[in-house]
């Protein structure tokens, strides 16, 4: 079956575009109709960066951690365009592989900086103009914020905290902006296919598939889901 969404008109703006997964969502809007601005720390020409179609988006260069940063992306994004409808928190990554007793302090710092204080701030900036065209904002949360874990406990703390301010969000823009998050099992991206070579990479789930649940949760289809944290866990 497949699913056809209309954003024509509507200015969105994507987080951590040149991953696989921004990337994904970025192609997914721009086929939809949206105006499409990304945003990330590297630059297209970086080999990290995996959207080749930059083209097609609007490209922000900034670091998303720093407030000043985000509030001039997000001016810039309005000035230009007139509006925000929604707000694709997609930037993050994962560390792990050490018990508590021998994480080290700047991997804390790290995980939180990267996973949920640019959720944050993005949001933030973000909100006032998203209260103004009733948008949305969707965020990256993961299946294993659900419970604690050995080896990647402080993952699990930021995409927890991304749940959580995903709930606030949408308490606090109750009726005006909608908030929901997406929990994805293993991504079938090239850097986990890398860092797990012997896994069942066909039980991961597909970029592709998780830009269209995003794209239903900006979209005149889910006008009453608010606060919600929907499982995207392909078959793991």
């Amino acid at each position: 079956m497949s699913v056809e969404f209309d954003f024509d008109g509507s200015v969105v703006l994507v987080t951590g575009v040149g991953g696989a997964l921004g990337g994904a969502v970025a192609r997914a809007f721009d086929d939809a109709g949206a105006t499409v601005c990304g945003a990330d720390i590297v630059a297209p020409e970086s080999e990290d960066f995996l959207l080749d179609e930059t083209e097609a988006i609007d490209y922000y260069q900034g670091d998303f951690t720093d407030e000043d940063d985000v509030a001039d992306i997000v001016a810039g994004v309005v000035e230009e365009h007139g509006r925000l409808d929604a707000l694709c928190n997609i930037a993050g990554t994962w560390r792990g592989g050490d018990p508590i007793h021998e994480t080290d302090a700047d991997t804390f710092d790290f995980l939180f900086d990267v996973n949920l204080k640019t959720m944050f701030l993005a949001s933030k900036h973000a909100l006032p103009h998203l209260r103004e065209s009733e948008g949305a904002v969707v965020s990256v949360s993961a299946r294993s914020s659900l419970e604690g874990g050995e080896g990647d406990g402080i993952y699990r703390a930021t995409k927890a905290g991304v749940r959580l301010l995903t709930e606030t969000i949408a308490a606090e823009n109750e009726g005006v902006v909608r908030a929901n998050a997406v929990m994805p099992s293993v991504i079938d991206t090239p850097m986990n296919r890398e860092m797990m070579p012997d896994a069942d990479f066909e039980t991961w789930v597909d970029p592709d598939d998780i830009a269209t649940m995003m794209l239903f949760l900006c979209s005149e289809g889910a006008p009453v889901t608010s606060g919600a944290a929907v499982p995207v866990y392909g078959e793991a």
